[in-house]
């Protein structure tokens, strides 16, 4: 037997509970990864807490719970190339990866070998927020010299996309609450507080105007760049659904570029980026981790580990 986080019906961090279940083995072009540690995303609490989120990505209750992971396989089935027992892995396993063990296919391309000097815990983080990350940047072209207005930026996802728009060589306004505003400094943004009034905020920072913008929470921040005069294909959202106001971008990391990953490892391997650890929890208190990520005001990434 081991252990697994489960929940049977929808609902807030009450539904979830750790639960011994048997053993999942690889099979043919499988690998079974010993999970050392998740990093826990928005879509995962979503898709626990409303049926309809879950059923965009195909899930039923009972079900797993979490997307990222990081650990190490130990078993290889027969057929895979590529990866092998003992091998240090970090992907995705979409609701089932908060796990003692997930089983997944290497070949469907989200697992990724661990670089050398990257730990599991910050490996846990880099699936869906660094292939989000990218992704965004990418839909509104960020280049040297844009001002970009990132919105929800002390978040996940946020705390990637500040970072690479600023290894870019733009500058950066990030909305985020007064308290994140030091951190989100120390990342090279210039804060501003979210809410009413944010689009006379933001002009007085950046008198020369902003020429880009992503909304990692919302539609604040659409709408506020919208009212900036910022072109909409130069405004991208990933969490307003498939149809954002204004003829904006959706996206989200399924956009995300083959090597989108291993351009957020190299950058953190090089010293110029930073994955900020907000909170580890063990998996016994998988509720009072998913509590702390669904309130939206913890800097950085929340870790359960195994």
């Amino acid at each position: 037997m081991s252990r697994a986080v489960i929940f049977e019906k929808f609902g807030g961090p009450e539904v979830l509970e750790v639960r011994e279940v048997p053993e999942p083995h690889a099979g043919p072009g499988e690998v079974r990864v010993r999970v050392t540690a998740a990093g826990l995303n928005p879509m995962d609490w979503g898709i626990a807490a409303r049926p309809e989120a879950a059923a965009r990505f195909g899930i039923t209750v009972p079900s797993g719970f979490g997307s990222d992971f990081a650990g190490v396989i130990d078993q290889a089935g027969e057929g895979v190339t590529g990866f092998a027992v003992g091998d240090r892995v970090y992907g995705g396993a979409l609701g089932k990866a908060v796990a003692d063990f997930v089983v997944v296919q290497p070949a469907a391309g989200s697992l990724w070998h661990t670089p050398e000097g990257i730990g599991d815990v910050v490996a846990s983080t880099l699936g869906v927020a660094g292939l989000t990350a990218v992704a965004a940047l990418t839909a509104i072209g960020v280049r040297s010299g844009d001002t970009v207005l990132v919105g929800g930026a002390a978040g996940g996802v946020g705390v990637f996309v500040v970072q690479l728009a600023v290894l870019a060589g733009a500058k950066v306004i990030g909305t985020a609450s007064p308290g994140s505003f030091d951190a989100l400094r120390k990342l090279g943004a210039e804060p501003v507080a979210y809410g009413s009034g944010l689009a006379d905020r933001v002009r007085a920072l950046a008198p020369g105007g902003v020429t880009a913008a992503a909304d990692l929470f919302g539609t604040e921040t659409v709408e506020a760049a919208l009212a900036l005069g910022v072109a909409p294909e130069r405004i991208a959202t990933i969490a307003a659904g498939p149809n954002p106001p204004g003829g904006v971008r959706a996206t989200g990391g399924f956009d995300a570029a083959p090597d989108a990953v291993q351009q957020v490892t190299d950058a953190i391997l090089a010293g110029r980026l930073s994955v900020p650890i907000a909170a580890r929890y063990p998996v016994e208190q998988i509720r009072d981790a998913v509590t702390l990520q669904a309130g939206r005001h913890v800097h950085g990434k929340v870790v359960v580990t195994l």
